[in-house]
């Protein structure tokens, strides 16, 4: 399937599928940064500090890793463009502050591909992005930007190998397996 419309620019120029050692190295950054500061606690901490550690102020950041996650099993999309322009962006970002600090090129990792979504895992992510679009203005600006930072993340973490493998695979068969669940309801009068 082909995407509905052309970017200007074209996508194809800017997106990769690769993830390197330093896109990895930034989507880890990204994974320890947010949850040293919800570790630390912020305005919510406890006298004496510490305290305010709430789980749910991870929510929106996790919520954005898994919709990068999904994104990137969306190659021939809109979203899966947009997921290779957060990988292309990480790679380079990543690997100018490597050879800065290390002298060292990055090293490919693995050719990220994801598992794919079914049309019923693509049904949920499509619901998905509507209901996003249209409750974007009801979001608080700090929630978009631990959603976005975890969106970042999601892309640059889920390549094809080891543990990273495991988590995209969750997430997308389990998105699957929730759209066919949902549709077998509606169509065949199963009770959720």
């Amino acid at each position: 399937m082909t995407t509905a419309f052309t970017l200007a620019a074209g996508t194809s120029q800017f997106t990769t599928s690769t993830v390197t050692t330093a896109g990895a190295a930034v989507g880890l950054a990204l994974l320890g940064t947010e949850h040293w500061r919800w570790y630390k606690g912020g305005a919510s901490a406890g006298p004496g500090g510490g305290g305010g550690r709430d789980p749910k102020a991870l929510i929106p950041f996790w919520f954005g890793l898994t919709f990068g996650i999904l994104m990137v099993a969306c190659p021939s999309g809109a979203l899966g463009d947009l997921a290779g322009i957060l990988r292309w962006g990480g790679n380079g970002a990543g690997g100018t502050v490597m050879g800065f600090f290390t002298g060292q090129d990055p090293a490919t990792i693995a050719t990220a591909s994801a598992p794919t979504l079914d049309g019923y895992g693509a049904t949920v992510v499509t619901a998905l992005v509507i209901v996003l679009w249209l409750l974007r203005k009801q979001f608080a600006k700090l929630i978009k930007g631990k959603w976005w930072k975890g969106v970042a993340t999601g892309a640059l973490l889920c390549f094809s190998t080891g543990v990273a493998a495991t988590v995209a695979q969750l997430v997308i068969g389990n998105t699957n397996g929730l759209g066919r669940y949902l549709f077998d309801s509606i169509v065949h009068g199963t009770p959720l």
